[in-house]
């Protein structure tokens, strides 16, 4: 596969110009920094971004322990931090710390629809309170000089013009960009994201959208932005099958039949270097059913993948199996994508 000269045309973001228009998307329990040491040997991506932080947390959070505000120092300049919570001022003082850290930007949660984080009224949650949300991003540009983005979703009612009224206002309050899911906050993938929503935010605002939800392939992304006018994609759970994807579609990169293989090992290699024994292994499970996902028959080899609780044995697993290059499917098998 070439290079497709639109993913790698600049964009500018805050002051910052960015190489590619593909960026990692936030996903709790994968995006961690292991995760992306692997994928930023690759390269490719305009910018990657941290897994949710909580906002009262960052603060105070060591680096060096806290398994989700934690990087490596070479990937900081191109890394931004996504935070969630519910009050201005406190998302304010978690931006200030995220800024004084030298990483890239800032990125305000109000996409996620798990239960646990609406019931407190943060992620999608926001999109219930406008007048809340805009004042969180107000509040989050007066603190900082950093890119300030938001990632959001069409809100509660399958209806875009919520999303098209909130992206004006966050313009207004000072954000740089926005992601925008065309999901309503309850549909966790049941339906597929309405697409022509995006153009309609686009449309609205004149600061860069980044559209989000299944774009799998160089196809996929091509006709999001073609379609929807969307200055990039922000990819998540491909990225995770496929951390390649990104120097795929940017930079022309070709993998062979071992990069499979070679990905699993090096996923190995930094989450023990990275993390401690138990947490080590959740981790490492958790992207296995991504890692199964590219085979043809994916759902027999990811028990096998996953077989056993130490290195050791999740080494002999993949070199095992992953040794004898299963037939690959031509696009990963998204009933395998667990979250």
């Amino acid at each position: 596969m070439h290079e497709t000269p639109l993913f790698s045309t600049p964009l500018s973001v805050g002051g910052l110009t960015l190489p590619s228009r593909l960026v990692l998307a936030p996903m709790a329990g994968l995006g961690h920094v292991a995760y992306r040491e692997v994928l930023g040997r690759f390269g490719g991506f305009g910018f990657m971004v941290t897994e949710m932080c909580n906002a009262r947390a960052v603060p105070q959070e060591s680096r060096r322990h806290s398994p989700v505000f934690r990087w490596r120092d070479e990937e900081a300049a191109g890394l931004v931090c996504q935070i969630f919570g519910g009050e201005p001022e406190v998302m304010a003082d978690a931006a200030r710390r995220i800024e004084a850290e030298g990483l890239m930007g800032v990125d305000i949660n109000m996409g996620c629809s798990v239960a646990a984080i609406c019931k407190k009224g943060y992620g999608a949650a926001l999109l219930k309170d406008p007048e809340r949300a805009v004042a969180i991003v107000r509040a989050v540009r007066r603190a900082v000089r950093c890119p300030v983005m938001v990632k959001f979703r069409s809100g509660w009612e399958n209806s875009p013009d919520l999303a098209v009224d909130l992206a004006r206002r966050f313009e207004d309050a000072g954000a740089d960009l926005l992601t925008f899911h065309p999901r309503v906050a309850p549909d966790r993938r049941s339906r597929p994201p309405k697409w022509a929503h995006i153009r309609l935010v686009a449309e609205a605002v004149s600061i860069p959208v980044l559209g989000n939800g299944n774009a799998f392939c160089a196809a996929d992304c091509l006709r999001m932005m073609e379609e929807t006018g969307c200055a990039g994609v922000s990819i998540g759970r491909m990225a995770i099958a496929r951390p390649w994807i990104f120097a795929q579609l940017a930079l022309g990169f070709e993998p062979d039949e071992d990069i499979f293989l070679r990905t699993a090992l090096e996923q190995i290699d930094a989450i023990w270097r990275h993390f401690e024994q138990a947490r080590a292994i959740k981790m490492y499970k958790k992207y296995l059913p991504y890692l199964a996902a590219n085979f043809v028959y994916g759902h027999s080899l990811w028990p096998e993948l996953a077989r056993g609780t130490t290195r050791e044995e999740m080494t002999h697993n993949a070199e095992r199996i992953l040794g004898k290059r299963p037939a690959v499917a031509s696009t990963p098998n998204a009933f395998l994508f667990t979250s």
